[in-house]
C-alpha cells in the first residue's frame, strides 16, 4: 500500500516528475497522518511542534517545478527535525524543555539550511528526550516537560521509543515525515533507529556541522539522518556533510565527501571482513533477540561476507562513564545560550537550573541531577580530571578499541547487535549505521549495527545496503489499533 508509512524519496521525487504528485499535496498528506496519530488516536507525541508555514513552502516548490527548477535533490520532501537544530522560522528551539518554552532561533542550523536549500520541506520539529537525555540519571527515554511522552508506533506504552531521538524515530516511523535528523552524543541516533524500525546514521564528528544546535559534547555531537532506508537516510547524509567555516569540527578534519549515493549497489558484503562483536553486548540480548543476530550473522555470511568470529573489545565498563560530557556541557550550553535573542532570557546553565527550581512541578518531573554535576564543574576545561578523561577515552575507544580491532584483525568493519557498541563508537568520534534486522515475537523491532572508523561513512553504507537489499526485514508499524 502507496502512503505516508511507505513513500521513499526516489518514489516521490519521481511521482512530482511525472505529475502524478505535488510537493502541496504530499505534504498534506504527511500532515494528515500527523493529525490523525501524534496527539490523538495513537497519540505518539513524535512531533512537538507543526511547521505553519509548511504548506506555503510545498506551493513555491510547486511554482518552481512548474517553470522547470528543481531545488535539490530532496524537493518537496517533508523532513523533520529534532527539537534542538534551530530553525529561523515561526517554531521554536526548546530542547523539549519548558524553559526555553519561547525561545525562536534568528537564523538556521546549518543542517537546516542546507535540508532548505536541498528542497526539503521541513514539516515540524521533533519531540526528544528533555536536553538530549542530559539533565536527569533517570529521565525516561521519549519525555520532555514541553512535549510529554513520545510512544512507540510498534507497542505504544509497550516497547521503549528509544533516546534521545526519540520523535524523530517514531515521526518517521508512523509516517510523520519521510525521514528525520537526530543528534547524538552516544546512542540517541542508534538507539531510536533500531527501537523503530529504520535505518540510522551516525556520522564521523567533523562531517556534519554542528552550529545552530543545543549541545551536549564538543567531542562527541553530531547530527544524522534517520529514515526508513538505507537509499534515504544516505540521500539525507549527502545534503547535510560538509564544510562549515563556523564549526572547528569540519575545518580541522577537512574530510574527502565522496558520492554516497554511488554506495547504493547490491555486493557490498563480497569479500568483506566483518568482525562479529559478543561477549558483554551479546549478553545484554533476549533469547528472540539473540536469534536474530544469529540469523543476521547467516545471511551476511550467505551474501559473501567473511565473518571474523568473535572480536573482543576493551574494558566495557568504560561505556558508563560519562565525565567528558559532564565538564563539556556547560561550556558548549553557556556558549550556545549567550549567543540566543535578547528574547530569551536563560543566558547560562545556572540560569536554567534556577528557572526549574522555581517551575519544579512541571519542569522536574526527573530532577536535574546532571544539569547540577555539569554546574559545579569549572566551565573553563582546566580540570586535569577531565584532560585526562578525554585522553582515556581516546585511546580506550581508538587506539586499543575500534582501530585495533581492525587493524589485527584485517576488518572492514564491527558488526554489534541492537545498537549495542554505541558508547564506543561516540567516545571516539567514528561512524555507525543501524539497520533493520527482525523482529521479536511480540513484535519488538531489532536492528544490527555496522560501525567503522574515522569517515568510512561510505564503505558502511555499501556494507548496509547490501545487507538490506538481501533481506527486506523491515515492515510499518500498525496504527490502526
Amino acid at each position: 500500500m502507496s502512503g505516508p508509512l511507505t513513500w521513499d524519496v526516489q518514489t516521490l521525487i519521481a511521482m512530482q516528475e511525472r505529475g502524478e504528485i505535488s510537493s502541496y499535496e504530499i505534504v498534506r498528506a504527511f500532515l494528515a497522518e500527523i493529525a490523525k496519530h501524534n496527539t490523538q488516536g495513537t497519540n505518539l507525541r513524535a512531533v512537538i511542534e507543526v511547521n505553519p508555514d509548511a504548506l506555503w513552502i510545498a506551493q513555491a516548490l510547486d511554482r518552481d517545478r512548474a517553470r522547470g527548477i528543481w531545488r535539490g535533490p530532496l524537493h518537496g520532501i517533508p523532513i523533520v527535525v529534532k527539537d534542538n537544530l534551530d530553525t529561523a522560522d515561526a517554531m521554536h528551539t526548546t530542547a523539549g524543555s519548558v524553559a526555553l518554552s519561547e525561545h525562536r532561533a534568528i537564523r538556521d542550523s546549518e543542517v537546516v539550511r542546507r535540508l532548505r536549500e536541498s528542497g526539503a520541506v521541513i514539516i515540524g520539529k521533533a519531540n526528544m528526550t528533555e536536553w538530549a537525555n542530559f539533565i536527569s540519571d533517570h529521565m525516561k527515554s521519549g519525555y520532555s516537560s514541553r512535549g510529554g511522552q513520545t510512544l512507540n508506533p510498534y507497542g505504544p506504552g509497550l516497547f521503549d521509543v528509544g533516546g534521545s531521538s526519540a520523535g524523530s524515530g517514531a515521526a518517521v516511523a508512523a509516517g510523520f515525515a519521510v525521514a528525520a535528523i537526530g543528534t547524538e552524543t552516544s546512542g540517541s541516533i542508534l538507539s531510536p533507529s533500531n527501537n523503530n524500525s529504520l535505518v540510522g546514521i551516525k556520522p564521523t564528528v567533523g562531517l556534519v556541522s554542528r552550529t545552530g544546535i543545543i549541545p551536549i559534547s564538543m567531542s562527541q555531537d553530531t547530527a544524522g539522518p534517520m529514515a526508513r532506508t538505507v537509499a534515504d537516510a544516505t540521500r539525507v547524509l549527502q545534503v547535510i556533510s560538509g564544510v562549515d567555516a563556523t564549526d572547528a569540527a569540519t575545518l580541522s578534519t577537512q574530510p574527502i565527501f565522496p558520492n554516497y549515493l554511488s554506495m547504493l549497489t547490491t555486493g557490498g558484503l563480497v569479500g568483506a571482513r566483518v568482525g562479529i562483536v559478543r561477549g558483554y553486548y551479546a549478553r545484554e540480548l533476549s533469547g528472540d533477540e539473540q536469534a536474530i543476530y544469529e540469523a543476521a550473522l547467516a545471511d551476511l555470511k550467505q551474501r559473501g561476507a567473511i565473518l571474523v568470529d568473535p572480536i573482543h573489545l576493551p574494558a566495557p565498563h568504560e561505556n558508563e562513564n560519562i565525565d567528558v560530557m559532564v565538564y563539556e556541557f556547560k561550556v558548549a550550553l553557556n556558549h550556545y545560550l549567550s549567543k540566543t535573542p535578547p528574547s530569551n532570557l536563560h543566558r547560562s546553565l545556572a540560569d536554567v537550573i534556577r528557572y526549574n527550581e522555581t517551575h519544579a512541578e512541571v519542569a522536574l518531573k526527573f530532577g536535574q541531577a546532571l544539569f547540577e554535576r555539569a554546574e559545579a564543574t569549572s566551565g573553563t576545561l582546566t580540570e586535569a580530571a577531565y584532560i585526562e578523561r578525554r585522553l582515556r577515552d581516546l585511546t580506550w575507544s581508538r587506539d586499543e578499541g575500534i582501530d585495533r580491532a581492525l587493524k589485527a584483525n584485517r576488518l572492514d568493519a564491527l558488526l554489534f547487535p541492537s545498537y549495542f557498541g554505541c558508547s564506543i563508537a561516540a567516545k571516539a568520534g567514528y561512524p555507525s549505521i543501524t539497520v533493520p534486522a527482525g523482529y521479536t515475537g511480540e513484535g519488538k523491532p531489532m536492528g544490527i549495527t555496522f560501525t567503522g572508523t574515522a569517515f568510512t561513512e561510505a564503505l558502511l553504507i555499501h556494507l548496509a545496503y547490501d545487507y538490506e537489499q538481501a533481506t527486506n526485514h523491515r515492515r510499518p508499524p500498525s496504527l490502526e489499533r
